[in-house]
């Protein structure tokens, strides 16, 4: 005989209430976690990922089923969204085509978008205000299939140096994987393929001064896979990674997390 469902968990979030059905559904087999525990822990940090997403058109990755079933790429909002869920519209030329993506205000939304099994929350790096002009640059440290975390803390530490030389505040946050993301606030007054080229101005620095741990190759089956890929493709126009305390779809259930200390060379 199957499982019943349990029945439907109703949460208050910042004076909105918002139901979450079949909360004991299984999202990461392997530690057992399920929907209602996905929705606690973004409400135990919801100050931060709020931050995180506050004003950005947001593509969901949702899994109906749990990471061990299908993964779907949501740029547009899901149908049934509440009234009081907020959207920015974007044009994709290549399609010529528009969509009406999530754009994050308040908590009450991320944890509606977790009801519709939402699992990882990927921003642009502009905000409604300006869509096409963005305010954050994002360094991506892409550490190849045999690089260690060592050699990652290396890149980043150079990465660092080239910051404080251009005057420059850098941000990091683990990825959830094995590499780090580090995030530099600009003002929004160039375009994503001005900003594109300047991460790849950059990244070719801290490639030029550690050309034994940084590589800037584009085409992976071309790249050391000892070494760490400054990617710097992350600043083209709709290229998106997760959110700071975005969960990902792992098997470990894992999370893009802040970090509070700066870098040294190890």
């Amino acid at each position: 005989m199957a499982k019943a469902k349990a029945p439907a968990t109703e949460l208050e979030v910042g004076g909105r209430t918002v139901r979450i059905s079949n909360p004991d559904r299984v999202y990461f087999p392997g530690p057992g976690h399920t929907k209602l525990d996905l929705a606690q822990y973004y409400l135990a940090v919801g100050d931060g990922v709020v931050n995180a997403l506050r004003e950005r058109p947001c593509m969901l990755h949702r899994y109906p089923e749990g990471i061990e079933g299908e993964k779907v790429h949501q740029k547009r909002l899901p149908h049934g969204a509440p009234p009081w869920v907020e959207t920015v519209r974007v044009h994709f030329p290549r399609y010529d085509r528009d969509a009406d993506e999530l754009c994050v205000t308040e908590l009450a939304q991320v944890i509606w978008a977790v009801q519709m099994s939402t699992i990882e929350f990927h921003p642009w790096n502009s905000r409604r205000a300006d869509v096409e002009r963005p305010d954050e640059w994002r360094i991506d440290l892409d550490p190849g299939e045999a690089c260690d975390f060592a050699t990652v803390r290396r890149v980043a530490a150079v990465a660092h140096e080239v910051l404080d030389e251009l005057g420059a505040t850098g941000f990091p946050k683990t990825t959830g994987g094995d590499g780090l993301h580090v995030y530099v606030r600009i003002t929004p007054e160039h375009g994503f393929s001005d900003v594109r080229r300047a991460a790849l101005a950059f990244a070719r620095e801290v490639e030029r001064r550690t050309p034994g741990d940084a590589t800037t190759t584009w085409w992976r089956k071309d790249r050391d896979p000892a070494k760490v890929f400054v990617d710097f493709n992350q600043n083209a126009r709709d290229h998106t990674i997760a959110c700071a305390y975005s969960v990902r779809g792992t098997p470990e259930a894992t999370v893009s997390a802040p970090l509070t200390r700066r870098f040294t060379r190890p």
